[in-house]
């Protein structure tokens, strides 16, 4: 009928090991990489989409090209009245050619392993 020291003690260990990455970190993360671009694209100045919403975004037009190419066939993508062949290998890996610096930066730091590279090749790395 006593428990209330027990509960508390309880509720406190579970607050603590709760809480334990926020206050060990104390909030800070690491800073977003700085990806770097290709010659290719400097000089296009833009990419297939705005920049923030192809950080945001890019996997999610990558599915709708491949599911527009392969099941319907559509190999064209069209934005703002300027056409792209709907491909990673050969539009998207064009400009961005080095994988380490472009792709890998970036997927590494949000901690995700894409499936793009399980049917495509790995692009060429550019020699610096």
């Amino acid at each position: 009928m006593n428990d209330k020291p027990k509960i508390i003690i309880g509720l406190a260990i579970f607050v603590a090991v709760f809480t334990f990455p926020i206050w060990y970190n104390r909030g800070a993360a690491a800073p977003a990489p700085e990806v770097k671009l290709s010659e290719k694209a400097k000089a296009a100045k833009q990419c297939v989409r705005d920049t923030d919403y192809m950080r945001k975004e890019h996997m999610q037009l990558l599915d709708g090209w491949r599911d527009r190419t392969v099941r319907d066939a559509m190999r064209v993508y069209e934005v703002n009245g300027k056409e792209y062949v709907a491909s990673l290998s050969n539009t998207c890996m064009d400009c961005h050619s080095n994988k380490a610096d472009f792709c890998d930066k970036c997927h590494n730091y949000v901690s995700v392993d894409p499936y793009c590279w399980n049917c495509h090749t790995y692009p060429k790395e550019e020699k610096k």
